[in-house]
């Protein structure tokens, strides 16, 4: 395969890169997108009201001119967050409009409310209603007129490619292509194609249509990356950003020492509660794997009865084990078990977002099972992460090979963006109970 095609950048997910390339409709195109938004959103309310051309009434420091740049600002930096969430497997932008911008417009009150400048709550109030409807209606549209095109080249291993939802997939069977037919094309850039293929993989990436590898392609519609075709090489490109890393530590660290005070009422009833329904300790202590391979001990509101000296049985627990108690079920359920970590953050054994740490006698029997699994280690552990969003908790072999995928895939994307996605990812989680046992 020719290097310049099988080392092509790797863009955050295919979908949205191919939905940028020229021949896709207009809407789709980030400068409409921006620009309605700003019109729609910021212009028109004020125009409904004022006379723009007026002297003086978009100037700095004026209530109107505060609002037209406040809220300008607040679209941008939303847009902005969308599209990078919008960038990751499985999501749907729509579901995360309303949150991203009552966050920037509400950003933007209280910078103003604080700072004491003069605007205009109409304003305000305007723009947010209209910039939600214009973007609604914008990836509203796109879901139910756009599927992106791709073509497969054959030959290789295509790892069931064209079973994977929301693309048009269409099996090439000659090296030739109509102008326009397909956003992208994927191939498996590890095996030995045909020369006309090569030429045509050459000929098409000239014309400006991406050329993807078909690993590259499965991971960004599934959001893992699989552990069965990746070789101790591969390694080097999924290290996290050591930057991002330590900024993270210490952000995992301020937030934790801010939440503190706020959460210890509840901390306090919740282990009450855990002492009054059963005998034992309220806090379950276990010792776990953590950064770097090293144990460390774990703590969680005890959800189980107490056996003997604690909680004996097997290390994972089943949909409907015995020993779990009836105020332990709702702790589960809500992850509310999961806020004793907080001691965890402060010492710095676990972040708020990572790998689930697993006991070390599981992790041992995952390491003698799962190649790389060890790997999983690259990172701090975390109270959510990408795996328990999208899979939910696991203990069974093959459960945890899907598991590590998800894993690899976070610790390739390390970044701020997967982070916010996950947070908001993990409210629904709890609203909904997703994945508890």
């Amino acid at each position: 395969m020719n290097s310049k095609l099988a080392s092509r950048p790797q863009t955050s997910t295919v979908l949205a890169a191919s939905a940028d390339e020229g021949g896709r409709p207009w809407l789709t195109r980030i400068r409409v997108q921006l620009l309605g938004g700003l019109v729609l959103g910021v212009l028109m309310p004020a125009a409904v009201r004022w006379d723009l051309l007026e002297a003086g009434m978009v100037s700095p420091g004026s209530s109107l001119g505060n609002s037209l740049w406040g809220t300008a600002l607040a679209v941008i930096v939303g847009y902005m967050f969308l599209r990078q969430l919008a960038a990751y497997p499985g999501v749907r932008p729509t579901t995360y409009i309303l949150p991203v911008f009552a966050i920037t417009f509400g950003a933007l009150s209280l910078l103003m409310f604080g700072l004491r400048l003069d605007y205009s709550r109409y304003q305000l109030l305007a723009s947010f209603a209209l910039t939600l409807s214009w973007y609604y209606w914008v990836f509203l549209t796109i879901r139910q007129r756009n599927r992106p095109r791709i073509a497969i080249v054959p030959g290789g291993n295509h790892r069931g490619i064209d079973r994977l939802p929301g693309v048009h997939w269409t099996r090439l069977d000659r090296p030739a292509l109509a102008e326009g037919a397909f956003d992208a094309i994927a191939a498996d850039t590890n095996a030995n194609l045909p020369a006309e293929w090569e030429r045509f993989l050459m000929a098409v990436a000239l014309k400006g249509v991406p050329v993807y590898p078909v690993k590259q392609v499965v991971e960004s519609l599934t959001g893992r990356i699989e552990v069965e075709h990746l070789s101790e090489n591969t390694f080097g490109s999924i290290l996290p950003s050591l930057p991002y890393r330590k900024a993270k530590t210490l952000a995992d660290t301020v937030a934790a020492l801010v939440l503190l005070p706020v959460l210890m009422p509840v901390l306090a009833l919740v282990a009450l509660a855990i002492r009054l329904e059963s005998p034992g300790p309220a806090l379950f202590r276990q010792r776990r794997i953590g950064l770097g391979g090293h144990p460390f001990t774990i703590y969680k509101f005890r959800t189980m009865r107490q056996r003997g000296h604690g909680e004996t049985g097997p290390h994972f627990t089943s949909e409907e084990d015995d020993r779990v108690t009836r105020l332990g079920r709702v702790l589960r359920k809500y992850r509310i078990d999961e806020l004793a970590q907080i001691l965890n953050i402060l010492k710095g054994e676990m972040s708020w977002i990572g790998p689930r740490p697993e006991a070390i006698e599981l992790a041992e029997w995952y390491e003698r099972e799962i190649p790389f699994y060890g790997y999983r280690h690259l990172v701090r552990p975390g109270i959510t992460g990408w795996a328990q969003v999208n899979q939910g908790n696991v203990a069974e072999v093959d459960a945890a090979t899907s598991k590590l995928h998800y894993d690899f895939y976070y610790i390739k994307n390390f970044s701020l963006w997967l982070d916010v996605l996950i947070v908001a990812r993990t409210v629904h989680t709890i609203l909904t109970g997703f994945g508890s046992r």
